[in-house]
């Protein structure tokens, strides 16, 4: 028989396209159009409802960038529509073909009720079912003239410098010059909703989506080519309406023939993921959550069967707050099931740089959001998007009653294959989570024919297991699934040839999948992403709000329950909620990472000033109360860090402190020497450290030959991906700073002065009595672009591994490039430590601000080996925010010399929790001690209940089993292990009250432990 396969499947491309689906609204009039220029930012509905509109026409221009526009469009129904379906096309002159890049539309009634929102992809409206001729319609849309930042057309991307990102300062302004419309109106009509052609659009690409998928010399393949070859036969192309019936049901039969018994089993999962804020910022996408809430709710009116999960507590907040008439529609479909509040967390954040106890929070205000509002215990971590995931995650998702986690984004990988779609994660500590990873490798799936292929070929688990999950709907600029979607599901339920597709609960879906593979296989440790390293330095200033923020409130708590103990001082709850939000919110995954445009990262940076000066505020009053009156000008010195030092105790306060001044520089030579009895430090005339001399060990840290604090500058120019992406062809070009401008001695140390390009870099090396961390401070004012900035400690160390501070911990990666996995982590993650050392002794770098680093090992002429440490300090991507990392950055890096990782836990602590010193006179008890130093006490806080109750968080922290003493700094009544959230566990084991009134604590390694002290009260 001869082939007329490609002339089929060509056939059917044109006549769908180009006749059958224009015809689902072939029969149209204009409606009336008004508009009105929003002058300024968005305004409350009722006030754009009320506006005064001029006459608009199809073919008009609107919308400088960022702006808003309001239409009242208006018609009446034709009398011969009578009986008919009747909807409104709307199409604003979208900028792309994906929804969420571009302008959209939130459509409302006359009476302010919001219906749907409009977007490239969903440009219809409903109107009436059973139209009545001469009706009057009247329709209002809020419509965001968002730029199209990255696209350039279906498909296609740029990562090209753009200024659009910038914030619209002009429209603060109204007399300011308001930029050129970037969008044209191109339909808006009232239309006649042919169902037997959009369902005909339906049955044919179903079908022919199908058939593209089966295997060539599948019959089943060929049987549907025959059959929609004789429905196009069947389609009148001149009376498409007239024929859709006839062409249906020549597919009906293909439609209703049922899939094998060992189909694949797909749990489809309404979605919309949408970016707290990326390419759009934090004002938008409360728009594009009311937007998408609109959409799903209403498609939920036609469908009951749709359910829809929800992600981010965040976003249903600010629906609470700002959209209460779309909140109540969301509240409507939970009650009916529909509506599926998901996820556990405040926002969907970033968990390679968010500290421990922030991403404990994240975990105790959305699951608390969901169980005060909707009365709803969450049991799933929901992270599509995010860069990567620690590997304390398991135990934390555990401690706060999570119980599954899926993702979708190591499918990015650009080296290696993930070898599971469904496993269970072991975390440091032993924990196990129940995992997935959606085979279909998108979390924006439109239950394509393609897709749905793809995740049956791409399943890793067969034999072992049937059934995947597919998270449906257009996301990251939000939308949601589509009424096409929900017609696709329902005709692939039970296929032949493809898997059975049933939407439901995530829930329903783990349950499955566990009953059915009790015994997947175990991932040990991080999940690795094999892209976007560069987040972990992109936006310096961010990352450095960040981490100040987190301890700026871990201070605050700790102090205002330590004043509200001891001396009756009020405590700051909603103050903290508020604050702890905030930060909270910034930890999402594309704005702690920098991978936004400028608005979002400038407005962050002015947040986080905001959040420092009121935090200090809060610091301030609580140790103003402790340290008691200034008798004769004395100073009380308060250490937040778990660690004792300097005379003080760790959590407490003390006038005895023994802090000692920077040592003076000694000249020698063209450099300097410092040297403190421990350790000594040569600064040669480069301003480069030549040496650093563990006295005690008798042994030299750095390499032969090599020089530390080696600044180096690499290009920085990834091939795609800018601010995300640090491609190891970086390491290839490099250009070593070490001409000096100056090498000075100062009171603080040696000072180093360097020029290249256009930037300066200020550093003060310096070291202390009593410690083996020289400190290196530095000023770097950066107009470099597209430029990698390094500090180089070439170490004469062989180490097999380095270890690396994560969350609750660390882990340790080989430095060696054995494998394919091991070779693409060339830029790795660590929090305030990373060591290296061989048996016996190692080193250690602590920072303050710093998260990407690379850690290279190579063996000398000589036999020895050089362990080299870098750490990332900053970048200069330009896409999407030109002007990435411009200007003037402070930040301190230590050196510790023959450190073990204890050691670099406490250091690591101690940079980033400077001791404050304020006036007063009163030593201040610690509100808990602890007798270990393995035992790290991460937060002290009263209960979030108002109880008054001490709930204290701590870990051990060095990796070994511990047993400790706690001991409460008041008398206590009772205590209780809790979950996270603060409630009594089941599990009291690690815990034992002894009759002295202290704790007697054992701890695994890793093990996390919070506890909730009753005091006294009688």
């Amino acid at each position: 028989m001869h082939s007329d396969r490609e002339v089929i499947e060509k056939r059917l491309d044109r006549v769908l396209n180009q006749r059958v689906k224009p015809a689902v609204h072939a029969r149209s009039v204009p409606l009336t159009v008004g508009i009105w220029n929003v002058p300024g930012e968005p305004v409350p509905v009722a006030e754009g409802l009320a506006a005064d509109y001029r006459p608009a026409r199809v073919g008009d221009h609107w919308g400088p960038a960022w702006s808003t526009s309001w239409f009242r469009i208006s018609g009446t129904v034709p009398a011969e529509w009578a009986g008919l379906t009747v909807e409104a096309v709307l199409d604003l002159g979208f900028g792309t073909t994906e929804p969420g890049f571009s302008t959209e539309g939130l459509v409302y009634r006359p009476d302010g009720t919001a219906v749907k929102a409009l977007n490239p992809r969903n440009t219809w409206l409903p109107v009436t079912r059973n139209a009545e001729g001469g009706e009057e319609f009247t329709a209002y849309i809020e419509a965001a003239a968002n730029p199209v930042v990255m696209h350039t057309g279906p498909g296609e991307l740029s990562f090209g410098p753009t200024p659009v990102g910038a914030r619209a300062s002009w429209l603060h302004d109204e007399n300011a010059p308001t930029g050129e419309p970037r969008y044209r109106l191109r339909r808006m009509d009232l239309a006649v909703f042919d169902t037997e052609v959009y369902e005909l659009v339906q049955d044919l690409e179903v079908l022919g989506q199908l058939m593209r998928e089966l295997p060539l010399e599948s019959s089943r393949r060929w049987q549907l080519l025959k059959t929609i070859g004789r429905s196009l036969d069947a389609i009148d192309l001149q009376d498409i309406g007239g024929s859709a019936s006839a062409a249906r049901a020549v597919l009906a039969p293909a439609l209703t023939a049922p899939a094998t018994a060992s189909a694949h089993r797909i749990s489809a999962v309404g979605h919309a993921h949408i970016d707290t804020a990326w390419l759009w910022p934090l004002r938008e996408t409360v728009r594009k959550v009311a937007r998408t809430v609109s959409n799903v709710t209403q498609l939920m009116d036609d469908h009951p069967e749709f359910k829809f999960v929800m992600s981010q507590a965040q976003q249903l907040a600010w629906l609470k707050e700002q959209r209460p008439e779309v909140w109540a529609r969301a509240q409507e479909k939970v009650k009916s099931g529909q509506f599926l509040p998901t996820g556990s967390l405040w926002v969907e954040p970033d968990t390679n740089i968010t500290g421990g106890e922030a991403l404990a929070r994240q975990f105790v205000h959305g699951k608390r959001f969901y169980l005060d509002e909707f009365g709803v215990e969450t049991e799933e971590m929901w992270l599509p998007d995010t860069f990567g995931y620690n590997a304390a995650l398991p135990q934390l998702m555990k401690l706060a009653g999570v119980r599954w986690f899926l993702t979708q984004k190591i499918s990015w990988n650009t080296t290696n294959k993930f070898p599971h779609h469904t496993f269970w994660w072991e975390g440091i500590d032993g924990t196990r989570i129940f995992s997935h990873f959606p085979p279909v490798d998108t979390y924006n799936a439109d239950l394509s024919g393609g897709e749905l292929a793809h995740s049956v070929r791409n399943f890793q688990d067969k034999g072992a297991a049937n059934r995947s999950m597919v998270p449906f709907g257009y996301g990251d600029g939000g939308g949601g699934p589509t009424r096409e979607m929900l017609s696709r599901a329902a005709r692939l339920k039970d296929l032949e040839g493809s898997p059975r597709i049933e939407i439901e609960r995530p829930a329903d879906f783990f349950e499955k999948a566990h009953a059915e593979y009790p015994d997947a296989p175990v991932w040990s440790g991080e999940l690795y992403l094999e892209f976007h390293r560069g987040t972990l330095t992109s936006q310096l200033a961010g990352k450095q709000g960040n981490r100040r923020s987190e301890h700026l409130l871990r201070e605050a708590e700790l102090w205002a329950a330590t004043a509200a103990v001891a001396e009756g001082a009020p405590y700051p709850y909603e103050e903290l909620d508020r604050l702890w939000k905030t930060v909270l919110l910034h930890q999402f995954h594309d704005i702690l990472p920098g991978s936004s445009i400028a608005w979002v990262h400038r407005e962050a940076e002015e947040t986080y000033a905001e959040l420092a000066e009121e935090l200090g505020t809060l610091i301030g009053r609580a140790q103003a109360a402790l340290a008691g009156p200034a008798e004769g000008g004395g100073e009380v010195a308060f250490n937040a860090a778990p660690h004792a030092r300097a005379g003080v105790p760790a959590l407490g306060g003390s006038t005895r402190r023994t802090s000692a001044a920077p040592l003076a520089p000694v000249a020698e030579g063209d450099g300097f020497v410092l040297d403190n009895g421990l350790v000594r430090v040569v600064v040669d005339g480069r301003g480069l450290v030549t040496s650093a001399y563990d006295r005690d060990a008798d042994r030299e840290a750095l390499a032969p030959g090599a020089a530390a604090n080696l600044l180096q500058l690499h290009q920085d120019f990834p091939n795609e991906w800018d601010a995300w992406d640090i491609d190891a062809f970086y390491r290839n070009t490099v250009r070593d700073l070490t001409d000096a401008d100056e090498v000075t001695a100062t009171d603080e140390g040696v000072r180093v002065v360097r020029s290249f390009g256009d930037s300066r870099i200020t550093q003060t090396l310096s070291l202390r009595e009593g410690t083996r961390r020289l400190d290196i401070d530095t000023v770097v004012d950066w107009h470099e672009k597209e430029k990698l900035l390094k500090a180089a400690f070439p170490l004469d160390v062989r180490a097999a591994h380095s270890t690396a501070e994560i969350p609750f911990g660390h882990v340790d990666r080989p430095t060696h490039t054995n494998t394919s996995w091991d070779a693409a982590k060339f830029e790795i993650c660590a929090h305030r430590f990373l060591h290296v050392g061989e048996r016996g002794w190692g080193a250690a770098l602590v920072n303050d601000s710093t998260y990407g680093h690379d850690v290279t090992r190579d063996v000398r002429p000589d036999g020895g080996t050089t362990t080299t440490v870098r750490l990332s300090l900053v970048r200069a991507p330009r896409f999407p925010d030109p002007d990435s990392d411009q200007g003037t950055h402070r930040l301190r890096y230590g050196f510790v010399i023959g450190a073990e990782v204890a050691d670099a836990v406490r250091e690591g602590y101690r940079m980033n929790l400077p001791e404050r010193v304020v006036p007063g006179s009163a030593e201040v008890a610690p509100l808990v001690a602890v007798d270990s130093e393995a035992v790290v006490v991460e937060a002290v806080k009263l209960a979030d209940d108002r109880s008054g109750d001490v709930v204290v968080r701590l870990y051990e922290a060095h990796g070994g089993r511990v047993r400790a003493s706690l001991t409460p700094g008041f008398t206590l009544e009772s205590a209780v292990v809790t979950d996270l959230l603060e409630r009594q566990t089941a599990d009291q084991d690690g815990c034992e009250v002894t009759q002295s009134g202290d704790l007697r604590l054992r701890l695994r390694p890793f093990q996390i432990l919070t506890l909730r002290l009753t005091p006294h009260r009688g």
